[in-house]
């Protein structure tokens, strides 16, 4: 477990999903989370009583994440960890797709994390000890993503932003992204034919399941920790192996 005692982590989009789990293992290793949305959720992430505290911020717009960054180092006098975790997408045709929804899924996607990185590394360079930045990334911005073409292109977008902001930004600041797998979740089910079809999905990944929120989390703690302290501009697929290909089930007569 990362010993994050005395440690300041945000973490966008943190009340849910994802976002939810990596917030409350963050709290578990001790640090003080900060979490950000449009809205706050119903209950905050806790860990043994206390509790994250939340930011109205629309990552978007990129005053509003300066003016969030100034109020969590004003409270804390620090912020040593940044998750971009906020994002997603509704599905869309590529060739319908208007204008304005696809200026902002990439605004979500793409630009959000670089407003907040660029925040958070003006306060990282000027710590003695740096700071560290992970990226929530996507398998569909290492393959074809139909149906949601403009998330792919964005995270695609992430992870080059990634490795750029690593070179950047070095020594002080380490950047990182996590490639994220399909992960098992309530649109999850909805998605892919509730329960029967969630077990066809299991069946296909070489770990025989979905990754859940603990997943990403566990190795977002690691990025965060001393173990991680050589580790920069770095990609970690956690997709549980990743997806079959289709041509082998069609040449097994599947």
């Amino acid at each position: 477990m990362t010993d994050g005692k005395g440690r300041v982590a945000l973490v966008t989009g943190g009340g849910k999903g994802i976002g939810r789990a990596i917030a409350q293992r963050l709290l578990a290793d001790g640090f003080a989370v900060v979490i950000c949305g449009r809205n706050a959720p119903e209950e905050l992430p806790s860990h043994d009583g206390v509790a994250a505290e939340f930011e109205v911020c629309d990552v978007r717009e990129a005053d509003a994440v300066q003016a969030m960054v100034d109020r969590i180092f004003a409270r804390h006098g620090r912020l040593d960890l940044a998750v971009n975790n906020a994002g997603g997408s509704p599905e869309a045709d590529a060739a319908t797709a208007s204008p304005r929804f696809s200026e902002r899924v990439l605004a979500l996607n793409l630009l959000g994390p670089l407003h907040v990185a660029q925040a958070a590394n003006r306060i990282m360079q000027a710590q003695a000890g740096g700071g560290s930045i992970v990226n929530i990334a996507s398998v569909s911005g290492v393959r074809p993503s139909p149906g949601t073409a403009v998330y792919g292109a964005a995270k695609a977008g992430l992870l080059s932003l990634t490795e750029s902001l690593a070179m950047e930004w070095g020594p002080k600041v380490r950047v990182n992204a996590v490639v994220v797998g399909l992960v098992a979740t309530d649109a999850a089910a909805d998605h892919y034919g509730g329960a029967e079809g969630m077990k066809r999905i299991d069946a296909m990944l070489p770990l025989g399941r979905m990754a859940n929120g603990a997943d990403i989390a566990g190795v977002v703690s690691f990025l965060a920790s001393p173990d991680a302290a050589y580790v920069s501009g770095a990609r970690i697929a956690v997709h549980g192996g990743g997806e079959r290909p289709v041509f082998l089930t069609l040449a097994s007569g599947g």
